[in-house]
């Protein structure tokens, strides 16, 4: 559902203009370079808080390798103080590992992992003092797997599972998790296919502190027992159908609690819309892209104290005029940033005006957290559909929306803001085709800023949807030659050497669509983008095909370049192109080592790539083996290499 673009272009040779402005070093790079320039430190004299401390600023993966170190550091590295949240989505832990890290998840209150069989091993981590769960690709996530979840962590106070759907999620598990999690206080579940009553009666039965609930994109909800959840604050129905919404907005009104409700994508009625806002609790209507809904109904509406929140109102101007009132729902969130590439606009001041704002009180800001969790989803569920007829929104609303999204404090806010900018942007996957008018409102916004100090973060998870949103965006020609003057580059770069494959394949397409121009490659040689490359073939010789494929479609770009060319053999990109070429079966693989392949043996006599290409092992094997390919593209470029 989340799209990437992909360059495959750019076979001519030609001169490298190669001076392009550096950007900063990552902070990675900048301390070892220090560490050298720097007389020989004893780190066994530093005191254990301090230890304890820089523990503390490193990802979980980092502060394992450094425990290693010696017996002490061990033993700092294993307090369960370091490890109270964990983000395993990256990994196929299995039940041994899961075992060994038992002892230093005593006091583990957060976790997030992807896919059932992650679920299963979470068990084993004997976190009995988790208090949220937060899980994505949970589509083969069964009732039997939940409810020993829930049984097995009967403190949890948030549960959310999405937003990929969870199918085989009946209202079954619900039930336990309401039996078996009383001090519930979260819940977001995301494309159920029934949602019954008995279940959400056991939810406002045994879970009393329960004050958020969400369905999205569920089949079928029972809106009459929500009418009976009076401790709910916020709720959401987005994206669910067969609500019927006379009895869901006579109910819901006199909830007494509910502040805020999010009904965005639905066929909410327009008598049902002006009911609710009517409720004597409600602050927020959330509707965004609701077909029933439209500008000249709503008219006449006006309050100060209420807001509604559609693609034909000012969302910026609503949120701004409720963070007026100390009691009601507050601003988004925003990084205060110099903008290089801010030509004075609406948008902009816009962005400007709801980050000056603050935030009244502690209800005020669960206010602001729902609001952006909310508006964050609802973007990028608009954004995957590619509704037509929205350009004036995106432009007008929706870009600085996600803009200040991407300063938010939570990480998956953060995450999805990301994912739909690099969503947006793309009119036509097939032909990797981006909107000049979106990247330039992103770039115009600052946004490239915003999104690559997302880049240099140490959560993975957001690094890497950053480095997408990036990749994307530098289709653009305009906004690639912005990533440059940032500094994109050199981040780019380190990120492609990430242990994470998730975050380097992202980077390995964002350095594939920048070495498209000519005036970027001499930069990315620079910044060791090219041995970063070569070194993510040995890294996944197999099981990456998307890493594999954006790193040889990247060499493939520099080797049309002489001087490039030259840096990519040196680097051991020869073997690494004709290993990819004999063994992996992946054709969009095979493409692109057959294209990096041919543009090395295209130089002639101006280089030794040619008598390189010729003499490596394999490499006629390789020949052979993709003329007799079934895909059209592969056949072409190995026609090329033949050729040359």
């Amino acid at each position: 559902m989340n799209r990437r673009v992909r360059r495959k272009t750019l076979q001519a040779k030609g001169n490298v203009t190669e001076a392009v402005t550096k950007g900063p070093v990552n902070e990675v790079e900048a301390v070892v370079c220090l560490a050298k320039e720097e007389r020989e430190v004893d780190w066994s004299s530093l005191p254990d808080d301090t230890v304890v401390a820089l523990f503390s600023l490193l990802n979980y993966r980092d502060r394992a390798s450094l425990a290693s170190v010696c017996r002490t550091w061990r033993f700092l590295g294993s307090l369960s103080c370091l490890w109270t949240s964990l983000d395993i989505r990256a990994h196929n832990l299995d039940s041994t590992t899961a075992s060994s890290l038992a002892k230093r998840c005593s006091k583990l209150r957060s976790i997030r992992f992807r896919g059932a069989s992650a679920g299963n091993v979470v068990i084993n981590l004997e976190a009995k003092e988790l208090r949220e769960m937060n899980a994505d690709g949970c589509r083969d996530l069964t009732d039997a797997s939940l409810s020993m979840l829930a049984a097995r962590h009967q403190r949890l106070e948030s549960l959310q599972l999405g937003p990929d759907f969870c199918e085989k999620i009946t209202s079954d598990a619900i039930r336990v998790v309401a039996l078996c999690c009383p001090r519930l206080k979260r819940l977001r579940l995301s494309g159920l296919r029934d949602v019954d009553g008995v279940a959400i009666g056991a939810l406002v039965e045994h879970c009393r502190d329960l004050s958020e609930l969400g369905f999205f994109d569920c089949m079928n909800v029972d809106e009459t027992a929500l009418g009976n959840a009076a401790s709910l604050r916020f709720l959401s129905v987005a994206g669910s159908r067969n609500i019927k919404w006379t009895a869901a907005s006579q109910l819901w009104v006199s909830l007494p609690n509910l502040v805020a409700l999010d009904v965005s994508r639905t066929d909410v009625t327009p008598d049902a819309a002006f009911r609710l806002l009517f409720s004597e609790s409600l602050k927020v209507l959330c509707a965004l892209n609701c077909g029933s809904l439209d500008a000249g109904v709503f008219l006449a509406y006006n309050s100060k104290t209420k807001v509604l929140l559609a693609r034909f109102t000012d969302i910026v101007k609503g949120i701004a005029t409720l963070s007026q009132d100390s009691h009601s729902a507050p601003n988004l969130s925003g990084m205060k940033r110099i903008n290089h590439y801010n030509n004075t606009s609406n948008n902009n001041s816009k962005i400007s005006n709801v980050r000056n704002s603050r935030i009244g009180d502690n209800k005020s800001s669960e206010v602001k957290e729902w609001l952006e969790w909310v508006l964050s989803h609802a973007l990028l569920r608009i954004a995957e559909s590619s509704t037509p007829g929205l350009d004036s929104f995106w432009l007008k609303q929706g870009t600085p929306i996600l803009l200040n999204l991407l300063g938010s404090l939570q990480e998956d806010v953060q995450e999805r803001a990301a994912t739909a900018l690099a969503t947006f942007v793309v009119i036509d996957d097939e032909t990797a085709t981006v909107d000049p008018a979106r990247a330039e409102a992103v770039m115009h916004g600052g946004g490239i800023g915003f999104l690559l100090d997302l880049a240099k973060s140490r959560r993975e998870g957001v690094q890497s949807e950053a480095a997408k949103a990036i990749a994307n965006l530098s289709v653009n020609a305009d906004v690639a030659k912005a990533v440059a003057m940032e500094g994109g580059i050199s981040i780019l770069a380190a990120l492609a050497r990430s242990p994470n494959r998730w975050v380097a394949e992202e980077a390995a397409g964002g350095l594939w669509n920048l070495s498209v121009g000519e005036e970027h490659k001499g930069a990315i040689a620079e910044a060791g983008g090219i041995r970063a490359l070569v070194d993510l073939v040995f890294k996944w010789p197999s099981g990456g095909e998307g890493v594999l494929e954006r790193a040889a479609g990247a060499l493939a770009n520099l080797a049309a370049d002489d001087k490039c060319s030259m840096e990519v053999a040196m680097a051991g990109g020869v073997h690494a192109l004709v290993m990819l070429a004999r063994f992996n079966k992946h054709e969009g693989v095979q493409e692109q080592a057959a294209r990096a392949l041919a543009n090395l043996a295209a130089h002639g006599d101006s280089n030794g790539n040619n008598a390189a290409v010729g003499q490596e092992v394999g490499a006629l094997e390789a020949l052979v083996h993709l003329t007799g390919s079934h895909h059209e593209g592969v056949r072409f470029e190995d026609m090329g290499l033949a050729f040359h």
